[in-house]
């Protein structure tokens, strides 16, 4: 059975995310393309594919496994999970995310990521995101540091 062109567009990013290869993720995007995620929210264009080029570039004891659920010409869906050494903390994280795409003009046009802010906190922050991750201020407070973080990437490169 062929998969359709779309489900192998998701094969070919998360295999280069693998390889923490983020030009080749780059080149799965639409230059139009929006991310957004818990911890980075409304990236456009070179921003959606900046932010994996530092998560690459920043990456400590990375793995990833993923399963492509369902792509057609439209839209798609898939599951990952990364575990690595969160570097601000030194702490392993192993994070499951629910990705959605869709698609134009055979890229990405759109990419959300869905995970468990608090679980996320509990493991990268330790007792202080366990017992607080839940909180929206705080949540709040993780999704501007990492926008901060990725704008402060940016301009250093």
């Amino acid at each position: 059975m062929t998969q359709h062109p779309n489900a192998e567009l998701i094969q070919r990013f998360y295999s280069a995310f693998q390889q923490l290869d983020s030009r080749s993720m780059a080149t799965c995007y639409h230059p139009q393309v929006r991310f957004s995620d818990p911890a980075f929210q409304g990236l456009q264009g070179q921003a959606a594919a900046g932010m994996w080029h530092m998560l690459c570039a920043r990456a400590e004891d990375f793995s990833l496994t993923f399963e492509v659920l369902q792509a057609d010409s439209q839209q798609g869906r898939a599951r990952w999970v990364a575990s690595y050494r969160f570097s601000q903390t030194g702490r392993r994280v192993v994070n499951h995310i629910e990705a959605e795409f869709r698609f134009a003009d055979g890229l990405i046009i759109e990419h959300r990521d869905h995970f468990n802010l608090w679980r996320w906190s509990a493991q990268a922050l330790g007792l202080k995101g366990l017992l607080l991750g839940w909180l929206p201020p705080v949540q709040k407070a993780i999704s501007t540091k990492a926008m901060a973080g990725l704008a402060q990437w940016q301009r250093a490169q």
